[in-house]
């Protein structure tokens, strides 16, 4: 049977319509991501950078700790506390994270960890006693580093940041840990539980003093 080419025009037009039309996808999954990072931004501030000390700095987090932290919510294995839209259209309403997670497939939240993630973490401004971070730094240093490294601020090591993060935020998930109501890493539960309230209140000081 003898093959037939395809006119070189022809060839192009096709070539140039299929570029087209995986353009016109890339483009509508960058307009979907858009809304969705808007929408999350409603309450964690522009690019993920918080300006509500109960409401977690997302920006600049790990794109392995965004998407195993939304895997908890959807499996609603974490507290999931009620809060209001700071903004946007739905602002005074209240929603929870177990909810929000629910409303995402895993295509969306893939592509939003790999969007905060890129993002610089921005640390908050708050008032720090020195000689409680002082006593902080120490405990961090035995008890904590192995794990959240140079000092809580890498991101790199897939364990959240603490250095700058919220402080009401993080005394929100020690109150969690300390009811039982929240899982903690098991490397990490024996370590805790050696640690008294100062301790919690020293290691708090530490952390918003990295600004």
């Amino acid at each position: 049977m003898e093959l037939k080419l395809l006119p070189v025009r022809l060839v192009s037009i096709l070539a140039i319509a299929s570029l087209m039309t995986l353009q016109s996808a890339f483009d509508a999954s960058a307009a979907d991501l858009q809304q969705l990072a808007e929408r999350c931004d409603y309450c964690h501030g522009k690019d993920g950078a918080s300006t509500e000390p109960t409401v977690p700095i997302i920006g600049g987090i790990s794109e392995y700790y965004m998407i195993d932290t939304m895997a908890i919510y959807k499996d609603k294995d974490r507290p999931c506390v009620e809060a209001e839209y700071l903004d946007g259209p739905d602002k005074g309403s209240k929603t929870d994270m177990c909810q929000i997670a629910a409303e995402l497939n895993d295509e969306q939240i893939e592509a939003l960890a790999g969007f905060y993630s890129g993002k610089q973490f921005v640390r908050a401004k708050q008032e720090f006693d020195a000689d409680k971070a002082a006593s902080g730094q120490k405990i961090h240093d035995t008890s904590c580093e192995k794990c959240h490294e140079d000092g809580g601020a890498s991101a790199d090591d897939d364990a959240g940041i603490l250095a700058g993060q919220w402080a009401p935020y993080l005394e929100q998930t020690f109150r969690h840990y300390d009811a039982g109501e929240r899982e903690m890493p098991k490397k990490m539960k024996p370590k805790y539980e050696k640690l008294d309230a100062a301790d919690k209140e020293a290691l708090l000081h530490y952390y918003k003093s990295l600004q």
